[in-house]
């Protein structure tokens, strides 16, 4: 699903909102207690965001949970893709993506703290990868389409209900950031000998 609806990618802007998403996108139809438990916050302020999810379409009724007093909730779409068009939208683009960025730079930070010997079986297969490359505008763009087809056999495995992991398996987080270092000042240039 592509949302270019300005009010709906600013629905987007609370942090809460992105880790319910995740929550529903990697364990299926949940309720606003369950999704209150897992993040330490009340289940009060879950229902409320699930409810503004829900008014903008990320989110949808997935009937009474197994008690069958409290509804739970599921991903309307699994893919979800924004665009963010006019010059006046860049205040929301760059409060998403500084949003995204700091979430994903926190997950990477807790996970880089996580105690010796603590999952073995993922020693030197998760971690970061970092490098400076080289690229043309266009050089980056096949990059990017290269690395989404990449994973999108491996994406397409978490669906609107709850996955069946297999023995071994976890859910994984990636993040890609292509970000152009600055170009030095030309003046700088001119002064250098090689």
């Amino acid at each position: 699903m592509e949302i270019t609806d300005p009010k709906a990618i600013r629905a987007l802007t609370h942090p809460l909102r992105l880790d319910l998403l995740q929550i529903l996108g990697t364990d299926g139809p949940a309720t606003a207690a369950q999704c209150g438990r897992l993040l330490g916050v009340s289940q009060a302020s879950c229902s409320f965001h699930l409810r503004q999810l829900a008014k903008y379409g990320f989110a949808e009724d997935a009937g009474p949970g197994r008690d069958r007093r409290e509804r739970q909730w599921r991903l309307t779409y699994t893919r979800l893709s924004l665009r963010i068009g006019t010059a006046g939208e860049a205040a929301v683009r760059q409060q998403i993506e500084r949003l995204v960025v700091e979430r994903e730079m926190q997950a990477i930070l807790d996970y880089s703290q996580r105690p010796a010997g603590a999952d073995p079986e993922w020693q030197h297969k998760a971690g970061i990868v970092t490098a400076v490359a080289v690229l043309s505008p266009d050089d980056a763009a096949s990059i990017k389409e290269k690395w989404i087809a990449l994973l999108a056999p491996f994406v397409a495995r978490t669906g609107t209900e709850r996955p069946a992991l297999q023995s071994g398996q976890r859910h994984v987080r990636y993040f890609m950031a292509a970000t152009p270092v600055p170009e030095p000042d030309p003046a700088d240039k001119r002064g250098r000998r090689d």
